[in-house]
């Protein structure tokens, strides 16, 4: 009888990597803190809980991500299952109604037979295999056992989190439904700004009272979720080449490009509610009431949530960790998730699906599978367990980082296409592997 292994958070990679076990057979004890202790960014205490974004990005095989999806797909994803379940407008990309989506994901885990949820926080490292997937908003406690087995280890970024408004509450005389380049259906409302209207909301924006932070300083922000009023700061045209480009949108009013534009996108199945895209932020309530409403079709916008920012942590995984994310110094114990220095929503699910998946062929004394670089899931379990040990950051998923084709193709697109296509030509192969084969042992 194979013991129980304890898996510690119930976010993208916990879930994840539970699902992953369960499926095979092997017993899980999960473990949550939610609702009972809460974080600074979650709001409930269901599993996998999106607490930033509710867009999974692209879902195009030309952008690394978008494998990196249909690879979890074809692996049983558990957290792919849900979104497209839950999906909701967002063009090319995979957006879902996070509160439907975060809901299944809980039922489904709290159902299975192998899966025991226990609602209590963790402060101490449990006995046996241990998946520690707490995730950057770990409790003290666990961080500081993390600490212990990693010591002086981790490094910090900060998020931030960007609003969410009622559509009936967006005047629409300032905005229209359109997706960039008119790329698939029309779904982001776009608001549009005037040359004055931006450069009087940059200059309120740089100047807006932010919600302290415990030592937060502009540097200390991962670039992949920098506070709007961060880039403000940057200079007058940088939001304009970044979250509120005009490229490709044409303000069917005046039939031209408009200055700047921002974006809305669908947050609910429903499509009552819209997060404006971009747009993360530690500035006050009121102030980002303030500032936002100076946006034309935002002038009555009715906020149901503001942008929050909150410290994530990180570990040095590439002196830590392997490519199975077990501990060097301690194999018993394996990490997965943001603390891993995965960055996304879709990252740190894939790191939970590999770490359940390994760990699964390790305790039913299977082959591991050893998912190559020539796979987006394999290429990022390298990256974190050999990267640069002095100067380790966070990472998205790339094309940079799998493996290059041994010919050349004329054009980026399609240079992206044979890599996706020779990875899922690779996952199809692995999946030959009898820790795949586990019907067969549940």
């Amino acid at each position: 009888m194979i013991g129980p292994v304890t898996v510690i958070g119930a976010g993208l990679a916990g879930s994840e990597c539970a699902w992953q076990l369960a499926i095979r057979g092997i017993p899980v004890l999960l473990y949550e803190m939610r609702p009972e202790r809460s974080t600074p960014a979650h709001h409930t205490g269901n599993f996998a809980e999106l607490v930033c974004s509710n867009s999974l990005r692209s879902d195009e095989l030309t952008n690394a991500v978008g494998l990196l999806k249909e690879e979890m797909r074809q692996l049983d994803s558990l957290v792919l299952q849900c979104a497209d379940r839950h999906k909701v407008a967002a063009g090319g990309a995979l957006a879902v109604d996070r509160n439907g989506f975060s809901e299944e994901i809980t039922q489904r885990l709290t159902e299975h037979p192998n899966v025991t949820v226990i609602r209590q926080e963790v402060t101490e490292i449990p006995d046996g295999v241990v998946v520690i997937a707490s995730g950057p908003l770990s409790s003290d406690s666990i961080a500081a056992r993390i600490n212990l087995l990693c010591p002086h280890s981790d490094l910090h970024f900060y998020d931030a989190v960007a609003p969410i408004v009622t559509l009936d509450s967006v005047d629409l005389s300032h905005a229209w439904f359109a997706s960039r380049y008119d790329k698939g259906t029309a779904d982001y409302v776009n608001c549009s700004m005037t040359k004055a209207e931006y450069e009087a909301f940059v200059t309120e924006l740089i100047s807006a009272e932010e919600a302290p932070v415990h030592g937060f300083d502009d540097t200390g922000v991962f670039e992949g979720c920098m506070p709007v009023e961060v880039m403000a700061r940057r200079g007058m045209d940088t939001l304009r080449y970044g979250p509120l480009k005009p490229v490709g949108l044409r303000d069917p009013q005046t039939g031209k490009e408009p200055y700047a534009v921002v974006q809305l996108r669908q947050d609910n199945a429903d499509g009552t509610l819209f997060n404006l895209v971009g747009f993360q932020t530690h500035l006050k309530w009121g102030e980002q009431k303030r500032v936002f409403s100076m946006i034309p079709a935002l002038k009555n916008a009715e906020f149901v949530r503001y942008g929050v920012m909150h410290r994530n942590t990180y570990l040095n995984s590439p002196e830590l960790l392997d490519r199975y994310y077990r501990l060097r110094s301690d194999s018993r114990i394996r990490f997965a998730g943001q603390m891993t220095g995965v960055e996304g929503y879709v990252e740190s699910a894939a790191s939970g699906l590999l770490v359940g998946v390994e760990t699964a062929a390790e305790l039913l004394g299977f082959e591991p599978v050893n998912f190559p670089q020539e796979t987006a899931i394999g290429a990022l379990g390298l990256y974190i367990s050999q990267g640069s040990i002095g100067d380790f950051q966070p990472m998205n998923i790339n094309f940079g980082i799998i493996r290059s084709l041994d010919q050349r193709i004329r054009g980026k697109r399609n240079k992206n296409a044979e890599i996706s296509r020779r990875s899922l030509a690779m996952i199809a192969d692995l999946r030959r592997k009898e820790v795949f084969r586990y019907e067969d042992h549940c």
